[in-house]
């Protein structure tokens, strides 16, 4: 939701002085800067190893090399030119309901690694994810998962809910997907989760706003 709010700033800031093309480059450089491209990264190396190798051991070793093969820049670039056409048709869009999908994008994809994150094993002994599957943490699970129900509801409304239970699914079935080919989830399979849920929940706003479907709870039924 921080991210959403920086977004939603940049916008409110950028559309004073720029076109949309313009101010969707600059939300979308924020977004990769914000984070320092950690979930870009991890879909880089994700594309790198389910596509290079042919056993889960090979494609865990090539996913551990920090250099970027051509299935990984092929995934990145075709994944940013998706980001960046729905950031700019989102901010075209002559609706109020734009607003609250900026706010709840960036929330909905990181719910979506919580998803894949307690559904899968993870399969490295040590990695960046591994904290995340010691003990002690079902109770941030569960807040994560409050936040993303009454956030998604209350934001966004019929479509918000819609877009929370279409981010969760597939959520777990990119997880399922590349679990069966690696034998678990690593800590770049989380990223790359993130950044296709991400892509995909702007593009499903875009067609929903337009019908009016994502608004405030209280705006829908007021």
């Amino acid at each position: 939701m921080l991210l959403g709010l920086m977004l939603f700033g940049l916008e409110r800031g950028c559309r004073e002085v720029f076109p949309d093309y313009l101010s969707a480059a600059v939300l979308l450089l924020s977004l990769v800067a914000s984070t320092r491209a950690l979930h870009l990264d991890g879909l880089m190396d994700t594309c790198d190893g389910l596509f290079g190798g042919f056993t889960p051991e090979r494609r865990l070793e090539i996913m551990r090399d920090s250099r970027v093969g051509a299935f990984g820049v092929a995934g990145a670039v075709g994944l940013l030119l998706l980001k960046y056409g729905a950031l700019v048709s989102l901010l075209g869009l002559n609706e109020l309901g734009k607003e609250w999908s900026l706010l709840l994008f960036p929330m909905l994809s990181r719910w979506s690694m919580v998803v894949a994150l307690g559904a899968f094993p993870y399969v490295r002994a040590q990695g960046l994810g591994s904290p995340f599957h010691q003990g002690g943490v079902r109770w941030a699970t569960a807040a994560a998962a409050a936040a993303a129900v009454i956030s998604a509801v209350l934001l966004g409304g019929i479509g918000g809910a819609g877009m929370l239970a279409g981010a969760s699914v597939l959520a777990w079935l990119l997880g399922w997907a590349m679990a069966g080919r690696l034998g678990g989830l690593t800590g770049d399979t989380y990223g790359a989760v993130n950044e296709v849920v991400e892509v995909v929940v702007l593009m499903v706003a875009v067609a929903l706003l337009p019908h009016g479907w994502v608004e405030p709870l209280p705006e829908l039924f007021g």
